[in-house]
C-alpha cells in the first residue's frame, strides 16, 4: 500500500501504479513462487511465465501512450502565462507516463458520453471534482444525478443537455422538440443540478455540420424564450477537431478538440454486414 496525504490508500493495491505496476508485480511474484515450488521445468511455471509476459507487455503499452499524452500536456503547461493557476504545476513524467496522483487536485473534470443508469453512482463517487456532465439526455438520468449528488453531499453539478441534431439512431440525445420540457424538469425538479447549456455531436463525416449546429442554435433560442433564461446563461457545446472553427463562427462556447491535441483515435475496423452475409452463405 502507498501512503498518500498521511493516510493509507488501499486502492493502490488494485489500481494502476508505476512500472513495474502492481499488476506486473503480482504476476511476476506468482511465476516466481511456482518456479521455486514446482521447478522451472513444470508446465504450470511455463503458463505463469506466459501470463506474466502478457500482463507486463500490456502495462508497458499503457505507460507508453500515457507518456505521449504527458509530453503534449507538458507542452501546453509550458505555454501558459505565469498568472494562470496551472502554470506552476509540476510537469508530468513523460518516460513512463503519469499517474492520477500527479494531477492537480483542483482540476475540474467534464464527462462527455452516454451515461447508463447503473454508472451514475460509480462516476460521481470516483471523481469528486467532477464539475460537469455534458451529456444528460433523459429525465431518468437527470433524476439519478440529482439524487446521487445530494446523497454524496457534493456541490451542485453543472449539466449540459445533449440534443440529437443529426437524427442518427446511433447518437444519444433528446429530439430537438423535447429540449424545453427536459430543461424545465432540470430547473424545477433537480435542485442539485445546474443547467448550463446544450450540447450536440454532428455526423462523423461532417456532411451536415452546419445544419446540425443551426438546429442547436434554434433549440437554444426556443429554450431561452420559453423559460426566460438569459442567452448568456445558456452555453453551446458543439464542434470537434474537424469542425470547431465553423462551430465557433456559429456561436459555440465549448469545443472538444481531443484528437487535435492527443491524435486521432484508432477504432477497430468492423466487417461490413454484406460481407458477413456472403461469407455465411458460402459456408452453408
Amino acid at each position: 500500500m502507498q501512503v498518500q496525504r498521511e493516510r493509507w490508500d488501499s486502492t493502490r493495491l488494485i489500481g494502476s501504479g508505476g512500472m513495474p505496476s502492481s499488476h506486473s508485480a503480482t504476476v511476476v511474484a506468482l511465476a516466481t513462487a511456482i518456479g521455486l515450488q514446482e521447478g522451472v521445468d513444470a508446465s504450470s511455471f511455463a503458463l505463469a511465465a506466459v501470463l506474466a509476459s502478457v500482463v507486463m507487455y500490456d502495462a508497458s503499452g499503457i505507460r507508453l501512450h500515457a507518456g505521449r499524452q504527458a509530453e503534449l500536456l507538458n507542452q501546453i503547461l509550458c505555454e501558459l502565462p505565469p498568472e494562470h493557476p496551472l502554470s506552476s504545476v509540476r510537469p508530468l513524467r513523460e518516460l513512463l507516463g503519469h499517474t492520477p496522483v500527479q494531477l492537480p487536485d483542483d482540476i475540474n473534470w467534464h464527462f462527455i458520453g452516454h451515461i447508463q443508469s447503473n454508472k451514475v453512482k460509480p462516476l460521481l463517487a470516483a471523481v469528486p471534482n467532477l464539475d460537469m456532465v455534458e451529456s444528460v439526455d433523459s429525465e431518468k438520468i437527470a433524476i439519478q444525478l440529482d439524487r446521487m449528488v445530494a446523497s454524496l453531499g457534493r456541490r451542485p453539478l453543472k449539466v449540459f443537455l445533449q440534443v440529437n441534431t443529426s437524427g442518427e439512431e446511433s447518437k444519444s440525445g433528446v429530439h430537438p422538440s423535447e429540449c424545453i420540457d427536459l430543461v424545465k424538469h432540470i430547473k424545477l425538479s433537480c435542485p442539485n443540478l445546474v443547467f448550463c447549456g446544450l450540447m450536440t455531436i454532428g455526423k462523423q463525416d461532417y456532411s451536415s455540420t452546419r445544419e446540425n449546429f443551426q438546429t442547436l442554435c434554434c433549440c437554444k433560442d426556443e429554450v431561452c424564450k420559453a423559460l426566460g433564461i438569459p442567452e448568456d446563461y445558456c452555453e453551446l457545446s458543439m464542434g470537434m477537431s474537424g469542425d470547431f472553427e465553423q462551430a465557433i463562427e456559429m456561436g459555440s462556447t465549448n469545443v472538444r478538440i481531443g484528437s487535435t491535441i492527443f491524435g486521432p483515435r484508432e477504432y477497430p475496423k468492423k466487417e461490413k454486414k454484406e460481407s458477413v452475409n456472403l461469407l455465411t452463405s458460402s459456408i452453408s
